[in-house]
């Protein structure tokens, strides 16, 4: 099944993301800030991280440079998640590894289309028993209109 980490300090906006994934079948690991999420990954083993930039403590920027430094979780796509709609945020985001960066508010079908790019069938979290497009399919049905 796939696994995303939700990482983002507003309890409304992570129920609200961890809910739409949900909705789609996806198993939602929920983390308020990057100590949290760093106590919860090694468990967990999420296949993606959604990574809000902005939060106290250890923000996202420095989460994500700890994870793409690490041989263990370098490999793990990391989507920064943010409402910071700049090029240098955005540059500053990709600087420390980060994969996509994707604006809030931002609508189902963006998600969705980040969420296929990182895991076509030829990236490590594919399996046999779960092949991706299929796995994505009830979220892509949760953001249809009707």
């Amino acid at each position: 099944m796939l696994k995303v980490m939700v990482v983002e300090d507003s309890l409304a906006q992570r129920k609200a993301i961890a809910n739409f994934l949900k909705s789609g079948g996806v198993v939602a690991i929920e983390a308020k800030n990057g100590i949290e999420a760093l106590s919860l990954l090694e468990a967990q083993k999420p296949h993606i991280i959604l990574l809000d930039a902005i939060m106290p403590g250890m923000n996202g920027y420095e989460l994500c440079r700890r994870l793409k430094s690490n041989p263990t979780t370098q490999h793990i796509p990391i989507i920064m998640c943010t409402g910071q709609d700049n090029a240098s945020d955005r540059y500053w985001a990709m600087k420390q590894g980060a994969d996509a960066y994707l604006v809030k508010p931002f609508r189902p079908a963006e998600l969705i289309e980040l969420l296929k790019q990182f895991l076509r069938p030829s990236s490590a979290q594919a399996t046999a028993s779960e092949p991706i497009p299929q796995a994505i399919a009830p979220l892509s049905a949760a953001a249809s209109p009707g």
